[in-house]
């Protein structure tokens, strides 16, 4: 995505926040808004909306609030491949042309049992298979099938200690500048039944454009959430000392950590 369309998105986000809290009622409002945004102290008043926001909806839905599924009929015929280029690197494409033989998923940080998984290992867990809706930021939708293990299942392996609070994923993809991706949510999120790491899509091994050989599907959440090409999972208290701070790639560039659905 080019800066133009992050600048768009973020403000789409907080103008939908206001307006999902009835403060905008009058026509012209997103030019007040756009004004508005170039004030640094508005701007951060808004974006503090952000954490009353999530511990609404977590109110009003539920822990375990499911995102709706869909029929095999309702699969999407294209699904579009969004975010950084795949890891062009030899080590990448060695494993995917040869089934991932050397990849490894490596889980540690605050957790009492650390622990790496192979691809044949997370598949020999318990799995499961959910047709859900993939609705991005820029304003798309898709569906398509996912299939993987569940993220708690890899947690209860694990087992994080009392002071984890998120989970950061480190990814293989890089920006144009070398920017390594990455993204983060926390423990409630990654006890969803939903959330997945998933290495199937619509019945095959996951395509390297949609993150191959893993990525995070969180249903509950907005698509630039569920990081792709997964290599590491480490669980922390803060994500503060963490790349710029904010959580993940695209929040160190404005958009917001909690990206409910």
């Amino acid at each position: 995505m080019k800066k133009k369309s992050l600048e768009f998105s973020r403000r789409k986000i907080l103008f939908g926040l206001l307006n999902g809290a009835g403060i905008f009622f009058l026509s012209g409002c997103e030019k007040f808004f756009n004004g508005m945004q170039q004030n640094k102290k508005v701007l951060s008043v808004l974006e503090s909306a952000e954490g009353l926001n999530r511990r609404f909806l977590r109110f009003v839905t539920g822990k375990n609030r499911l995102a709706q599924e869909f029929g095999e009929s309702d699969i999407s015929t294209y699904f579009k491949p969004n975010g950084n280029p795949p890891p062009f690197t030899i080590d990448y494409m060695t494993n995917a042309a040869s089934g991932w033989p050397t990849w490894r998923l490596e889980v540690a940080g605050l957790v009492k049992q650390p622990a790496s998984f192979t691809l044949d290992d997370l598949k020999a867990l318990p799995a499961r298979t959910q047709i859900t809706r993939h609705d991005c930021v820029e304003g798309w939708s898709a569906v398509a099938k996912w299939k993987g293990v569940q993220l708690k299942e890899i947690m209860q392996k694990v087992a994080p200690d009392q002071r984890a609070r998120y989970l950061v994923f480190y990814c293989m993809d890089t920006d144009d500048d070398g920017n390594a991706f990455y993204e983060s949510i926390d423990l409630r999120d990654a006890s969803h039944p939903q959330t997945i790491l998933a290495y199937e899509m619509n019945g095959r091994p996951l395509p390297v454009p949609h993150g191959a050989p893993l990525r995070l599907r969180v249903e509950t959440q907005l698509g630039y959430k569920m990081a792709k090409y997964i290599r590491r999972i480490e669980f922390v208290e803060s994500f503060k000392e963490i790349a710029r701070g904010k959580g993940g790639y695209w929040e160190d560039r404005g958009y917001e950590w909690y990206a409910g659905i």
